[in-house]
């Protein structure tokens, strides 16, 4: 029972980095409709601004991580207005491709300025918590309650803010939201802004239990389009849930199966639930 509860935690805090990462993407997805393959290189590039922050100019771990959302939301901006804001009218697969191709560029410049080693981050929770039994440490406990937290101010936004009004209606229509005197332009950069803020304050949060490199991105981006497709293409209730489906499953299956396929369950998933509601679990409609 204490092997069980003890991955039950440890699914809680990676379910919380997935979802926070998915949180991101769908928001893009849903309201601009762009399946942004190059989420992943920003949450790396979230890590290694956290990491340089601390460790070449002193800063806090929460200065540091409040600089690298800063500066992601930054580049998330400058994707969406200097890429896909131009090819808004060009067929889809266009997009798809510009993603990769700044994901490619985004881990190219990581590893000439950062080079291609794995690196730790330092971080000030790291103290490890003993409670009946279990083993807790200070950073896992502070991802998942980040976590929650960021889930319910981006939902009071959304549902109690005009800013967030004005998201949701260009999520149901852009010409429609654009006719009624929305700033279309605003709200997409606004959104990108957000996606990126969003993926790098996991990074910066997952990193110190885990390791910061070029490639850091790759997997858990896989994984996040996994889960917005389990809760349903643009379904925010959908990313927050599959990812920790996803979290839960992973800890569990490492534990009771094997370590070696945890990461295989994610897909595994994926095509259990989709064989059984092909839209998502929070789906609206089918796309």
């Amino acid at each position: 029972m204490e092997i069980f509860v003890q991955q039950l935690f440890n699914g809680l805090t990676i379910g919380s980095v997935y979802s926070m990462v998915a949180l991101g993407l769908t928001l893009v997805y849903g309201i601009l409709h762009i399946p942004n393959f190059a989420h992943g290189a920003l949450y790396m590039m979230g890590g290694y601004i956290t990491l340089t922050m601390m460790t070449k100019l002193g800063f806090h771990y929460w200065l540091a991580i409040f600089v690298s959302v800063l500066a992601v939301g930054f580049i998330g901006v400058l994707m969406e207005r200097f890429v896909f804001n131009l090819l808004r009218d060009a067929p889809p697969i266009h997009d798809k491709i510009a993603a990769i191709g700044i994901l490619l560029f985004l881990e190219a410049f990581a590893q000439f300025v950062w080079g291609a080693d794995y690196q730790t981050m330092p971080t000030p929770y790291g103290q490890v918590v003993n409670l009946f039994g279990l083993t807790f440490t200070l950073q896992r406990i502070l991802i998942i309650v980040s976590a929650i937290i960021v889930m319910i101010l981006l939902y009071l936004f959304l549902k109690k803010t005009f800013t967030g009004a004005t998201i949701i209606a260009m999520a149901q229509n852009r010409e429609g939201a654009n006719l009624v005197g929305i700033n279309t332009n605003k709200v997409a950069m606004l959104t990108f802004m957000i996606s990126g803020g969003l993926a790098a304050l996991a990074a910066s949060l997952a990193a110190p239990i885990n390791l910061v490199f070029p490639g850091m991105g790759h997997l858990v981006i896989l994984k996040a389009f996994v889960i917005i497709i389990l809760g349903g293409m643009g379904s925010i209730p959908g990313a927050i849930i599959g990812g920790y489906i996803l979290g839960f499953s992973e800890s569990l299956g490492a534990t009771y199966i094997s370590n070696d396929y945890k990461d295989l369950i994610a897909f595994i998933l994926l095509v259990l639930i989709l064989t059984v509601k092909p839209t998502g679990l929070f789906a609206k409609g089918g796309h």
